[in-house]
């Protein structure tokens, strides 16, 4: 049962089905995972995850503090102690907030706190932008935080759930993202696990090590040279190990409540297909459209949905080299002299592949353009119409008259 099946909304481990904002879709969850400490500091358009949580709490409905702080650099901070007292700790953030966290991301994956976050994608200023793209949370990637993607309400609330688990197993913390807007504010039905359930899928987290009088540990203590080359490849090993963790939690999730996400990829009619996109996020829920229509026409077109982008689906990506001739990834993000992220990422997952198709990357939705059916459906014409990109970047649904 997938999750865009009208199934996943009768299984027999829900409570009660409703329609939510996307930023409550997420509040429940944080209530479902019980969550122990939560940092909460608004910022457009996060805050209705906090305000959501903060009259769970104030209502007796979850029994956790709720920590008002003065920024977002004080909202990780208060994670991290949380963390490292052996709670399980839980904030919220967006695009400005998300980088004024940036030295303390690197502080809680070093430290190898499972914290879990919900970041609302939202295009970096300047110019002042509330519309969505995935550069503030893509410019994290080297802070060792798993990232995920979610297409719809219900998956930010089956991934935060998923996420607690997965980062208690590999000992990092896990970077829930969601659009801002197209999901943050829009109502969807969502489907409610009932409590014990989840209980039973997520135990109590019993932390090995913690601050503890009786047992005292040292935590980000200064290391020499002899010492922090091994810390950091213990990291290393625990994202890659992370990679069969998300498998298997997916495919248990999946068990007890009827829906699963394809573990880090998931295919839309790849198995056929002579050309496929890889996307994530809502632009997938688009592709989909385009895909139906384009298939109904006889075209050979499939697509790949990125839900985790680190740890990167290495396997999953070369699996998809190996059976069609051409690749496109639609990026929601620039690197800045370089290209599209995820088609940087592609590309070096493929460079030593046994396969290589041609690949072809663009860019299209920045600062909350539209991106539509037909948006997508120009990147798969441009890709059948084009044995080689014209260009490394390819721009999608830029206004004429602004194109040098």
């Amino acid at each position: 049962m997938g999750v865009n099946g009208k199934d996943s909304l009768i299984h027999p481990s829900i409570d009660k089905v409703v329609v939510i904002e996307g930023t409550h879709a997420a509040s429940h969850a944080v209530k479902l995972a019980r969550v122990q400490v939560i940092a909460a500091y608004p910022i457009t358009p996060q805050t209705g995850v906090v305000e959501k949580l903060s009259e769970i709490v104030s209502h007796g409905d979850l029994n956790a503090k709720f920590i008002k702080v003065e920024s977002e650099h004080s909202a990780m901070a208060s994670c991290i102690g949380a963390s490292i007292s052996g709670a399980r700790a839980f904030t919220a953030t967006s695009s400005q907030g998300l980088a004024l966290m940036h030295e303390l991301l690197h502080w809680a994956a070093g430290s190898r706190l499972p914290i879990v976050m919900v970041n609302v994608n939202r295009a970096l200023a300047p110019p002042w932008s509330i519309y969505v793209d995935h550069n503030d949370s893509l410019s994290q990637r080297d802070t060792g935080w798993l990232q995920f993607y979610a297409e719809s309400n219900q998956e930010v609330l089956d991934t935060v759930l998923q996420a607690y688990k997965i980062a208690e197993a590999v000992s990092l913390p896990v970077m829930i993202n969601l659009d801002a807007f197209v999901l943050s504010h829009t109502s969807e039905p969502v489907a409610i696990p009932k409590q014990e359930l989840v209980d039973e899928f997520l135990p109590p987290w019993k932390a090995e090590f913690k601050v503890d009088p009786a047992n005292p540990h040292a935590f980000g203590a200064l290391v020499g040279p002899d010492a922090y080359m091994e810390m950091r490849y213990k990291l290393f090993e625990a994202m890659e190990d992370a990679r069969e963790v998300i498998r298997n939690v997916d495919s248990e999730y999946s068990e007890k409540f009827g829906r699963s996400y394809g573990g880090l990829v998931e295919e839309y009619y790849a198995d056929d297909a002579e050309v496929v996109l890889i996307t994530s996020a809502t632009a997938v829920s688009t592709a989909r459209i385009a895909v139906d229509e384009m298939r109904s026409l006889g075209f050979p077109v499939g697509l790949a949905k990125l839900r985790t982008f680190r740890p990167f689906p290495v396997d999953e990506i070369r699996s998809l080299a190996q059976r069609v001739s051409k690749i496109g990834v639609m990026d929601r993000n620039i690197s800045f002299g370089a290209t599209g992220i995820i088609y940087q990422e592609t590309k070096a997952a493929l460079y030593n592949a046994p396969v290589r198709p041609k690949l072809f990357g663009f860019i299209a939705g920045l600062g909350g353009r539209d991106v539509t059916p037909e948006t997508i459906k120009e990147m798969y014409s441009h890709i059948m119409n084009n044995d080689t990109p014209e260009s490394e970047t390819i721009w999608v649904g830029l206004k004429q008259s602004q194109k040098s």
